[in-house]
């Protein structure tokens, strides 16, 4: 596959990801340290796992945000992976 193609996926993809996957990442490490170190949040909490879980879009939005940051980790992981040329065998 071009490296160019890949590289163009990778960029053009990765502004569209960020927000859905930061939020989510954020939103899990608050929640986790909330309930470790503060016994929760409370109401903050419900909040916090509602946008972790994409509650918030509703019931049938929250399986197309679920899908998109699976699809979304999958592909920047993939694409990273390839542009870095680690699988490539080497000239002799």
């Amino acid at each position: 596959m071009d490296r160019r193609l890949i590289r163009n996926l990778h960029r053009q993809i990765a502004p569209i990801l960020f927000l859905p996957l930061f939020l989510t990442a954020l939103t899990g490490i608050i929640y986790q340290i909330s309930l470790s170190w503060f016994d929760g949040f409370g109401d903050l909490g419900s909040i916090l796992m509602s946008i972790h879980t994409g509650e918030f879009l509703g019931k049938n939005l929250k399986v197309f945000y679920v899908i998109l940051n699976a699809f979304g980790v999958f592909v920047m992981l993939f694409t990273g992976i390839y542009m870095t040329s680690i699988f490539r065998s080497k000239p002799k």
